[in-house]
């Protein structure tokens, strides 16, 4: 019997694949749980809508990380944070403030967790800063540290 596995079956099929299956398996494990559902021509067609709808969803936002990108490529963010001798800060600008300055400052959101940041700042000055808008998108922006 020839089936649509709508969910991952360990050992049989993943998400999306059309597989052919013993009928008794299909018919008593994996319709009644849900599983699966027959390959028929509509659902065939079902699921090669939902794949393109899927792939076209993905070229957007692609495409979205792509256009921030160029706006941050141009960005100068200026953090202002209390120093002592030296230019030494008191503490540390972390991406969770980076973010946050984003926010307030351009208006433009991003997870402090797509910030790569390799150690917290902890001087005075200017520094790049690269950031993970997408699988295959990547930004770099700058941030300059004042003294407050």
């Amino acid at each position: 019997m020839k089936v649509i596995f709508i969910k991952d079956v360990k050992g049989q099929g993943k998400k999306g694949q059309v597989k052919e299956v013993s009928e008794g398996y299909a018919t008593n494990f994996l319709l009644p749980r849900g599983l699966v559902r027959p390959a028929t021509d509509g659902n065939v067609k079902t699921l090669e809508n939902q794949a393109a709808a899927e792939q076209r969803k993905k070229e957007q936002e692609k495409e979205e990380a792509q256009q921030l990108g160029k706006k941050l490529d141009e960005l100068t963010l200026t953090i202002k944070a209390k120093a002592g001798e030296g230019g030494r800060l008191f503490g540390a600008i972390t991406s969770k403030q980076i973010a946050e300055a984003l926010a307030s400052a351009n208006g433009i959101v991003i997870d402090k967790r797509k910030i790569e940041l390799n150690d917290p700042i902890r001087h005075i000055g200017t520094f790049l800063v690269n950031v993970k808008l997408h699988s295959e998108v990547k930004a770099r922006f700058t941030v300059q540290v004042t003294e407050e």
